[in-house]
């Protein structure tokens, strides 16, 4: 028997008869001759109602505990879940994150899953149990428990889907596949039928929220055959593999844009070589993701600015502060209310022409680029916030990606 993992997002399990509904289809899978592995995110919007109770408590606090309130949004699921499938008839069994055998990091909030304990799993699998495990979440070796941040359920199906080398893992969510933008801001998105790992990891990072970027290095790493689905609709969703489906004239994949990006800039940095090296360990010492990086410098000093997330803005500054003198640095200034609009596609490495259109197309419309980044397969540029709808439109139609037909090898 070949051995399929499903995970449903929260959405799809907002209220009992969605559940029922989930239920239903998970059985369809089972009756198709599989052993099945479902794995859940908290109901609709638990997690932030948990959030809001904390914060009624306190502005700040402790990571072990929020983790701790915030996974027993899973718990609920899970027991929900395996309620509805057991009253239509079939075997199945609820694990926490800590009773699947998901293994994690001592970091609380931002956990990276460095194991899965499998044999737990088999054992019920064997006996042709249903398996419903709660996402997002895991224990440290010492018995702590963690959550893997925002969007983690998604690492945690295709994580158990490498570990038990299954034959298919399956995201349902509430669109039917991946897109070559967010259809709720761009009107001409069009659902793409296949995209590589490498495309899909970038439009994941940059902001594509349908995948958690951990998922998709999971599945890219341990070649997990992954396909994001809708969780409502019986339709074929979008196939992430390692080589995707040629489309006719496509150089560009996809648009994605983030809100949220706060631009810091340090004044007056000591122009020594060892003067970066000490701000970003100590940024990536405190869990602070820096993404766009730009130097410029005098004889004497150097200026160094880099976008991270707003949410970051205090500790960042905190800690930059903390290692002021160890820095050596003059000043700290930040712009907020920014966001971040990229373009993806693997054609670009063989189409040197592509940056020189995306930058017209944006001065044409009087968009501001106040930071640029580039890789073989990307390019991203820091905006306005207020233009970052208006930037992706008009890239969107720029790259013709609402035009392009697919074409079979």
């Amino acid at each position: 028997m070949e051995t399929i993992v499903i995970k449903f997002g929260g959405s799809s399990l907002s209220t009992t008869d969605k559940i029922k509904t989930v239920a239903k289809r998970i059985l369809d899978v089972k009756k198709q001759g599989n052993q099945v592995v479902v794995v859940v995110s908290a109901m609709g919007k638990t997690t932030d109602q948990l959030l809001n109770l904390a914060g009624q408590l306190t502005e700040h606090p402790a990571k072990r505990e929020m983790d701790m309130l915030l996974s027993t949004g899973e718990q609920v699921s899970i027991s929900l879940l395996t309620m509805a499938l057991t009253e239509m008839g079939e075997e199945a069994i609820s694990f926490t994150g800590w009773q699947a055998g998901i293994i994690t990091e001592s970091v609380h909030s931002k956990a990276r899953i460095v194991d899965i304990k499998v044999e737990k799993m088999k054992k019920h699998l064997s006996t042709g149990k249903i398996i419903v495990v709660a996402g997002f979440q895991g224990v440290t070796e010492d018995g702590e428990i963690t959550t893997l941040g925002r969007g983690g359920s998604d690492t945690t199906a295709v994580a158990i889907a490498a570990a038990l080398e299954a034959k298919r893992c399956l995201i349902c969510t509430d669109v039917t596949g991946v897109f070559t933008s967010d259809p709720r801001y761009v009107s001409d998105a069009r659902k793409l039928p296949s995209i590589s790992y490498g495309e899909m990891l970038e439009l994941a990072n940059l902001g594509a929220g349908v995948l958690h970027p951990r998922a998709v290095e999971f599945a890219k790493n341990y070649q997990v055959d992954l396909e994001v689905r809708s969780s409502t609709e019986n339709e074929e969703g979008t196939v992430i593999e390692e080589e995707a489906s040629m489309e006719s004239n496509l150089v560009v994949r996809g648009v994605a844009f983030e809100k949220g990006i706060t631009r810091l800039t340090v004044f007056g940095l000591k122009n020594e070589w060892n003067g970066l090296s000490a701000i970003f360990s100590a940024l990536a010492q405190n869990q602070i993701d820096v993404d766009i990086i730009i130097q410029s410098q005098t004889d004497a000093k150097m200026n160094l600015s880099f976008s991270i997330k707003s949410k970051d803005l205090e500790d960042a500054v905190q800690v930059l502060e903390h290692q002021k003198e160890v820095i050596g640095f003059e000043s700290i200034e930040y712009e907020a209310n920014l966001a971040k609009v990229s373009i993806v596609g693997s054609g670009m490495v063989s189409n040197p022409g592509v940056a020189a259109q995306m930058f017209t197309a944006l001065a044409n419309d009087e968009i501001q680029v106040k930071m640029v980044s580039t890789s073989e397969i990307k390019i991203s540029v820091v905006v306005g916030e207020e233009k970052m709808q208006k930037a992706a439109q008009i890239l969107h139609g720029e790259f013709k990606l609402n035009e392009v037909t697919q074409t079979i090898n």
